[in-house]
């Protein structure tokens, strides 16, 4: 194994490789401490030392892409459940929980397992697409593939009902 002033700069590195894409910068820090992590709960996953930045570089890379699109597919459930801004009225508050109740009532009427994978990308955004799968029951491969199958079902449901998709 390397020295602590090797690890400083193999950290240092995957951080900077990390960050050089614009959409993980913000990430970088936190990817790099993820891919530690799964290096030291699985050390035997790196056959030749020599590659080990490699190594880091690519999982850090990969746990920066998952943090993005967790949170963005947070901000989507989120930006269909609620508004952007504060109801303004009474009404608005009215007609913003009624939007809400439809969209639960459907979610309701839609086969168990498009349910499940609703209410998990609705209440557990941190999830990452394999989690997800295995709570399903499903490969992760498949994941992509039910859940536009699952969303187009309920946006054709909503707006059967005379909701619109904004």
């Amino acid at each position: 194994m390397a020295e602590d002033g090797e690890l400083r700069r193999i950290s240092n590195l995957v951080v900077r490789v990390v960050a050089a894409d614009p959409g993980l910068r913000g990430d970088a820090e936190d990817a790099c401490q993820a891919a530690w992590a799964e290096f030291l709960g699985r050390p035997d996953t790196v056959r030749d030392h020599s590659r080990l930045g490699a190594w880091l570089t690519t999982v850090a890379r990969r746990h920066a892409i998952r943090a993005v699109s967790r949170r963005a597919r947070s901000a989507e459930v989120e930006a269909a459940v609620a508004p952007a801004g504060a109801a303004e009225s009474p009404e608005a508050a009215a007609l913003d929980n009624d939007v809400a109740i439809a969209l639960w009532r459907t979610v309701d009427s839609l086969p168990d397992r498009h349910r499940r994978l609703v209410w998990l990308l609705a209440h557990r955004p941190e999830l990452s697409v394999r989690e997800v799968a295995a709570e399903l029951g499903i490969s992760p491969s498949s994941l992509g593939k039910v859940r536009s199958r699952c969303l187009a079902v309920l946006r054709y449901r909503l707006t059967a009902q005379g909701y619109t998709y904004p």
